[in-house]
């Protein structure tokens, strides 16, 4: 017998649907998510400061990348390749400017992204109330 916590789905909470467009991101396709967002953002810094390695250039084009993106289109490049995008407060709508900074700050931070909920989202998606799901 599963334990009651075991038996609710994940993002019901959050008015979301259990599979298909619109559920919650898997963890693992959230982090190669993250690692094309790095690896693309590591490739832009490293254009500006070759042939040195581009250190925390990488870091920063990191925050601006995903800022911008997740802003005007609602999802980072390494989002849109695996087909998800950000779920936010108002559907249909911009993400907030702060929304981004703040969850962008705190994804450079990366433990607070390792910091889950039962839903799987991490501390950066539920202090801006925001959650990564399927396209």
């Amino acid at each position: 017998m599963q334990p009651p916590s075991q038996d609710r789905v994940r993002g019901a909470s959050l008015g979301l649907p259990a599979e298909g467009p619109g559920s919650l991101a898997s963890f693992s396709t959230r982090v190669v998510a993250f690692v094309v967002d790095a690896v693309g953002s590591a490739l832009v810094a490293g254009l500006f400061t070759a042939p040195d390695l581009p250190g925390n250039w990488a870091l920063a084009a990191f925050a601006v990348i995903t800022v911008v993106t997740l802003v005007l289109v609602g999802q980072t490049p390494g989002m849109r390749l695996l087909g998800l995008r950000l779920a936010h407060p108002r559907p249909g709508q911009r993400l907030a400017p702060w929304r981004a900074v703040v969850r962008t700050a705190l994804l450079c931070l990366l433990v607070p992204a390792l910091l889950v909920d039962a839903d799987g989202r991490g501390l950066h998606d539920r202090l801006t109330d925001t959650a990564v799901v399927r396209g």
